[in-house]
């Protein structure tokens, strides 16, 4: 067995800041929803949107659907996502009623092809919701023109985003609402929930009507709702951490300067591309073994953890198209730069935790694996 310490893929990152503001709230009585989610709300607004009104709720997968939701969607309407993506993003859509369409990806950033897009378009669109995937911007300014001519709406998965832009704007800024996670492994974390930027009070005020049982007064029911709530306890956590992750950001990103570097000469390894005026903040390092297949990527992924004890992962091996709870909404549909991608790619390290050490030990380890073949 390997003495080497194993380097994990990724590292949340929970202090003594975090606990004593767990304990604060502990001690104050009040754990639901109050005012440490108003505050939170309104610091992640002002830091991470442009002020744009923001809305706190459990989960990211709750924002997707409730944000669908306050725009109006539901049954007969049809949504584009990718298809190269975490499941919630088509599984938000079909929550709503509203049936998923999905569409190919730009195979440099991974992100949804406006183009593709464009062509998949039908009378029953009413929303285009692409990924900014594992942190890299998509290409807004594309999305905003392909939606504002054809009449749709667009939405923002910004999930792995936190603090990305484009042409000097911020991601969550685009669409009639952005999504971000608050999962533990994200760029930040409120131990769990997600965030809604909305682009007007309308939207804001239906998701935070459907998010707590239809209502703004106790007891006065407007609408059919859930109980998707952030408590304070969590919201505690995500203020602390709101003060901490453009520090993580930079380290993020200098990590993965560091490997842009040292896999630039690696036959077969595609570093990942920074589209010109975007601002990359690398929820996932995600290099592609260029004409591999998903056998030979897979042997990568285990060569790497049982020779060199550095962590991987594969997100996504199976495109939501393929997968069993989403594909019937897809029957027959070949969308190719997903499904090379999805055989292709492989996420190292990248986590502000990593010390030089680690660094030259991935370098190390994916030349010598890739190099041998695996």
């Amino acid at each position: 067995m390997s003495e080497l310490e194993f380097i994990p893929p990724a590292k949340p990152i929970i202090g003594d800041d975090e606990r004593a503001a767990v304990d604060r709230v502990m001690r104050s009585g009040m754990v639901a929803q109050g005012p440490e989610v108003a505050a939170f709300e309104q610091e992640f607004g002002a830091h991470m949107v442009a002020g744009r009104e923001c809305v706190a709720v459990s989960s990211g997968t709750a924002g997707l659907h409730l944000g669908l939701l306050a725009a109006g969607i539901g049954p007969g309407d049809e949504v584009l996502v990718p298809s190269f993506t975490f499941a919630a993003t088509g599984n938000s859509v079909a929550l709503t009623g509203a049936t998923p369409v999905f569409v190919d990806i730009e195979p440099d950033t991974f992100a949804m092809d406006p183009a593709a897009a464009a062509a998949a378009i039908t009378e029953r669109t009413a929303g285009i919701m692409p990924v900014h995937l594992y942190g890299h911007p998509f290409d807004a300014p594309a999305f905003q023109k392909l939606a504002a001519d054809r009449g749709v709406q667009l939405f923002e998965d910004a999930a792995q985003a936190h603090g990305a832009s484009l042409d000097g704007a911020k991601v969550g800024t685009f669409g009639s609402f952005a999504m971000f996670s608050l999962y533990p492994t994200k760029n930040m974390t409120s131990g769990e929930g997600g965030m809604v930027s909305c682009a007007d009070a309308d939207v804001a005020r239906n998701v935070r009507l459907l998010r707590n049982q239809g209502m703004e007064k106790q007891y006065a029911n407007e609408v059919v709702g859930f109980n998707n709530r952030m408590t304070d306890i969590h919201a505690a956590i995500g203020r602390v951490q709101l003060g901490k992750v453009d520090a993580w950001t930079a380290q993020r990103q200098a990590n993965a300067a560091f490997l842009d570097a040292g896999l630039a000469g690696v036959a077969g390894v595609v570093v990942p591309p920074v589209r010109e005026g975007a601002v990359h903040v690398y929820h996932q390092y995600t290099i592609r073994l260029d004409g591999a297949t998903g056998a030979e990527r897979d042997a990568v992924v285990a060569a790497l953890k049982a020779e060199h004890q550095v962590g991987s992962g594969v997100y996504y091996p199976i495109p939501n198209h393929r997968l069993a709870s989403l594909e019937h909404f897809a029957p027959g549909l070949e969308l190719p730069e997903t499904e090379r991608a999805a055989r292709e790619v492989i996420s190292l390290p990248v986590h502000p935790s990593l010390t030089p050490e680690h660094l030259d030990r991935i370098v190390a380890a994916v030349a010598a694996v890739v190099g041998a073949g695996a």
